[in-house]
This record gives C-alpha cells, sequence and structure tokens, in this order.
C-alpha cells in the first residue's frame, strides 16, 4: 500500500502565497523606480526619499527595503528609462513604414521618458559607467542612428544633421527650466520637438549653411562627468 504524505496546510498556504509576495514586491519596485524618475527630474538626484515614497504610495520602510543606497535607486532609474527609450527606438523602426513617423514617433516616446533630463542631472554621480548601463547606452545609440540614417536615405532627413544633434534636443527640451513653475511642460515639450523635428527636414534647409558640423556622440563625450546617455 503507497502511503501517500500529506503536505501541511501552513506550507501550503506559503507555497501559494509566495508569487503573490513576489509580484507585489516587483510592482513595489516598479512604482519607486517611476516615482523616482519624475522626483529626480523635479528636483535633482538628492530628491527626498521620502518624498519619492510618498509619490510611489508605499511607505519608506518598504523604499528603504529595496533601495537602502541612493546610488543604488539613481542607478536603477537610468537603467530603467535608457531600457524603455532603447524598445521605443527598436520599436519605432520595426512598426512604422515611413522613415520619418518612425523618427519622430520615437522621439516624442523619448520625451516622455525623460530621458536626456535624468542623463544630465546625475551626470556627477557616475564616473565610470556600469557594464548595464553602458551596454544600454550603446543599444540606444545604435537605434537611434538606425532611424535616422534609414530616414537620411529615404530623402527625408537633412544630411547636415547628427545623432547628437538630435540628443542634445531631446536633453533640453526634457529639462525643466530653472525658478519656473509650467503645470504643462510636457505639453510644451511636444509641441517645441514637433517644431524642431521639422527643422531636420530636407525641406527645411535654408541657403545659409548651419554654423558648425553635424554634432555626433563624440562630440558629446569627455567631460570630467560623464552622463549615461552620451558618454563611452
Amino acid at each position: 500500500m503507497t502511503v501517500i504524505a500529506e503536505v501541511p496546510e501552513v506550507a501550503e498556504k506559503e507555497i501559494s502565497s509566495a508569487p503573490r509576495v513576489r509580484a507585489d514586491a516587483l510592482r513595489n519596485r516598479e512604482r519607486i523606480v517611476a516615482a523616482a524618475r519624475d522626483a529626480f527630474v523635479e528636483f535633482g538626484p538628492e530628491a527626498p526619499l521620502d518624498e519619492i515614497a510618498r509619490r510611489a504610495g508605499i511607505g519608506n520602510a518598504t523604499l528603504y527595503r529595496h533601495f537602502a543606497d541612493r546610488r543604488v535607486l539613481v542607478h536603477d532609474v537610468l537603467l530603467s528609462v535608457l531600457v524603455r527609450t532603447a524598445d521605443h527606438a527598436e520599436e519605432a523602426g520595426a512598426r512604422e513604414s515611413d522613415p520619418f513617423t518612425a523618427l519622430r514617433r520615437f522621439a516624442h516616446a523619448a520625451v516622455d521618458e525623460r530621458v536626456g533630463a535624468l542623463c544630465g542631472l546625475v551626470a556627477g554621480m557616475f564616473d565610470e559607467l556600469t557594464p548595464d548601463l553602458n551596454s544600454q547606452r550603446d543599444r540606444l545609440h545604435r537605434g537611434v542612428e538606425a532611424l535616422m540614417d534609414r530616414a537620411r536615405r529615404a530623402g527625408q532627413l537633412r544630411a547636415d544633421v547628427g545623432v547628437g544633434d538630435l540628443m542634445v534636443a531631446l536633453s533640453q527640451l526634457t529639462r525643466p527650466l530653472p525658478g519656473i513653475d509650467c503645470p504643462g511642460i510636457e505639453e510644451v515639450a511636444h509641441r517645441h520637438l514637433h517644431l524642431f523635428l521639422d527643422g531636420l527636414r530636407p525641406s527645411a534647409a535654408s541657403d545659409a549653411a548651419l554654423p558648425g558640423r553635424p554634432t555626433v556622440l563624440d562630440d558629446l563625450r569627455g567631460r570630467r562627468h560623464k552622463a549615461p546617455c552620451t558618454s563611452s
């Protein structure tokens, strides 16, 4: 006769609740990272952790359990934004048949991610990039280069602009202006991005040449404190 051991009721409850606990922890971590992103843009990398916890809708103890070190939190926020923005670049190229529409779709998505603002704000916190930040930054740059090259070959993008020109514009559009409280800043950023992108079309080129030369990624590198968006 085969004897089937019974699983204690307590053990069954622990097993069934484990996935829910892990899912709750993951959601909490995602909420913290999202709240921290907005707080860092608004207040800088020294944004109060208590304020981040409040925005995430969790208690201080939960935040500190996930992120005991501010530097780790900043790292994870940057990594999340870089991954999501690189995803936007690749998805825009795959989903849009029109090259300039793909470039426009990516640029507006990047503004929503606040990628330029974050990279500039925390530039001084990372003297050297971690391998995961390096990898995602390079993936982002490859994706943007592919979008711009495709539009250029289709005759939809001026020949005298480079990837760095677009990245500088995204950075400027997503940084809050000092001392200015503008509740509708997101709408303004998208409006001005639309104007900027129209200026990248060949039909917008005037008889006068653009000053200087196209901005490339190397022009944005080599600063003392390197930002994950632009540095090598």
